[in-house]
């Protein structure tokens, strides 16, 4: 698979007429949008309940004439665009020989309490976008808007799906829910981007090959006949048994699997007893397997319940092993990173863009992320938005209280939808 045209022999009279569109677009819509992401931003939801969410991206796709359906879960969102205006009136779209460009976006947020003093903070107690999937739902929107009104116009090559996916943060992911809806039926490539708050606003992050890993919850529970702790050898010493496991299973785990993997076993929680001298009868630890290669992702499970059961067996405790198959890893298809390339050439191009130098290289990350699941079906990639502020020096991470986004990020994020969907009619992807 290869671009079916080198990088630079495009029509580029039409991309700069269209480029001058889209920036008129932004000058008259970007406060909208902006408002837009502060009103779900001020009323995040959490996965699998983002109803008014949904209302609102359903409520602004109808008013540009688009029929938007919602996922039979209620929440979540599928709208197409085609060519010659069809999208509007709501029929079929004429086929593509490569089949529809999907944009997807994620649409619920964090159980985290939001820092700071926003305007715009969440008025949800305990909830708020700490990832910046409001910033990602409102590129896709203005993206999608944008696009509709060059359907009408006739100028859109390709069909497009717009996918507003929601439970992106639980485990095994709304990805899920949108391919058994259907929301990959057609479609030839599938685009994202997840915001970065260790790049500038105006960058973007490129990546071809592995950009996460995959990664798995386990809960692990051990039990015995409980006891005093002055004759710990006459029952299960349930205790140091479980402490047996938190320390010996990462370490074993670490020389039964391929140390390229990069595969990591890391505790989040341990519970077990409630006096000081009482062996207790039961406790639990819970934490994540993440792997940076699928073949270890694959074999991780057996693996691990092999040695569990034989730690355990060492100090006569029983098990049980809850495990969770979360994601696997995000692959960028390396030829729609090159066409993600070409695009973000023409974003950072504009007058005062970040220019050759905004187009960055991005480490794989220990982070997992559903949108791997569409990977499995259809060829696609995933791009780092950047999203802090130029010369601010304050560390920052996601699923932190104090996550900050520069909302110049935005529109940035819509001239890179728009423009890798204007240019995805001459990639052979």
């Amino acid at each position: 698979m290869s671009l079916s045209l080198p990088l630079g022999t495009t029509d580029r009279a039409a991309d700069d007429a269209a480029s001058s569109r889209l920036s008129a677009f932004l000058g008259q819509r970007e406060p909208e949008l902006i408002a837009f992401r502060r009103d779900i931003h001020a009323h995040p939801e959490l996965g699998r309940r983002e109803q008014r969410t949904t209302a609102r991206i359903v409520e602004r796709l109808e008013a540009a004439g688009l029929t938007p359906r919602i996922l039979p879960i209620g929440s979540g969102v599928i709208c197409d665009i085609d060519p010659a205006g069809r999208a509007v009136a709501g029929r079929p779209g004429p086929a593509h020989p490569r089949g529809r460009l999907a944009l997807r976006a994620d649409i619920d947020a964090l159980p985290i309490q939001e820092a700071g003093e926003l305007s715009f903070r969440s008025v949800v107690e305990g909830v708020s976008h700490a990832c910046g999937h409001d910033v990602h739902t409102t590129a896709v929107l203005g993206a999608g808007l944008f696009l509709a009104e060059e359907a009408r116009a006739g100028r859109l090559p390709r069909p497009v799906r717009l996918l507003f996916q929601p439970a992106e943060e639980l485990l095994p992911g709304g990805a899920v829910d949108m391919v058994e809806a259907g929301a990959l039926d057609g479609v030839g490539a599938v685009i994202g981007v997840h915001c970065d708050p260790k790049v500038d606003a105006g960058k973007i992050g490129l990546r071809p090959g592995p950009l996460t890993a995959a990664c798995d919850t386990l809960t692990l529970r051990l039990s015995g006949p409980g006891g005093h702790t002055a004759r710990p050898h006459l029952t299960v010493d349930l205790v140091f048994a479980l402490a047996a496991l938190v320390t010996q299973l990462p370490a074993a785990l670490s020389r039964r699997m391929d140390p390229r993997a990069g595969v990591s076993l890391v505790w989040g929680a341990i519970t077990a007893g409630n006096a000081s001298n009482a062996i207790p009868q039961f406790g639990e630890v819970r934490g994540t397997l993440r792997a940076m290669d699928q073949r270890a992702w694959n074999q991780a499970p057996d693996v691990i319940l092999e040695l569990v059961d034989s730690i355990a067996a060492t100090y006569g405790a029983k098990t049980e092993l809850e495990y969770v198959r979360g994601v696997p890893p995000v692959v960028n298809d390396e030829h729609v990173v090159e066409l993600m390339r070409e695009a973000a050439h023409r974003v950072l191009a504009v007058p005062g863009g970040a220019g050759a130098d905004g187009i960055v290289p991005v480490e794989q990350s220990m982070g997992g992320e559903d949108f791997s699941w569409y990977l499995q079906k259809v060829p696609g990639a995933m791009a780092r938005l950047g999203v802090r502020t130029r010369g601010d020096a304050t560390p920052r991470d996601l699923h932190q209280p104090t996550f900050h986004v520069d909302e110049a990020a935005i529109g940035v994020g819509v001239r890179f939808f728009t423009e890798v969907a204007l240019a995805a009619d001459r990639a052979a992807v």
